[in-house]
């Protein structure tokens, strides 16, 4: 599928209603609802932020962006959401990489993501143990399972920390950062 990464201060109205569709489809623990998701997306939409979407026939099919933390140092990627019909296609991997283009023209020195293990099974194999016992040695031996910790895995990100139950007893929020650098 051919798509260009434009900043959705770009978008019109229509395509802004598309990203929220996407957003509360990918994520829907996080916006359960449309509106839930619409509200984000303005929220999200102020200067400091930068949000890019990538578009293909002036249809959204994924979006993502990129919040400043540590005084400009670290960017914290939220969020990251691609149409399910269109994942697997390089349109996730463009998105992260233009993400990151972003904040290296911004003084970056560090970007991370936040990506909750909170399904009731777990998906990786830091869900439903004790992550109190030996947490050096569960990293060491990770596996993302279906998780998209995977994706960013993939794309150079390293785990730096992870916060266990921060969704419930075994179901840890797990942080992947790469130096932009």
């Amino acid at each position: 599928m051919r798509f260009k990464i434009v900043n959705m201060t770009q978008l019109n109205r229509a395509q802004i209603i598309q990203a929220a569709e996407i957003l509360t489809d990918s994520i829907p623990i996080g916006w359960p609802t449309f509106k839930h998701a619409l509200d984000e997306i303005d929220r999200l939409l102020s200067p400091e932020n930068t949000l890019l979407a990538a578009v293909g026939d002036d249809i959204v099919v994924g979006w993502g962006g990129i919040l400043p933390a540590y005084n400009g140092n670290v960017f914290e990627i939220h969020p990251l959401v691609v149409r399910s019909d269109k994942r697997r296609q390089g349109i996730g991997r463009a998105i992260v990489a233009a993400l990151e283009d972003g904040a290296r023209k911004q003084g970056g020195l560090t970007i991370y993501a936040g990506a909750d293990d909170e399904r009731d099974d777990g998906e990786t194999s830091l869900a439903n143990v004790d992550l109190y016992d030996d947490l050096p040695g569960k990293i060491i031996s990770f596996s993302p399972g279906t998780h998209q910790s995977g994706f960013y895995l993939k794309l150079g990100y390293k785990i730096i920390g992870v916060m266990p139950d921060a969704n419930g007893i075994g179901k840890p929020d797990i942080f992947l950062a790469k130096r932009l650098w």
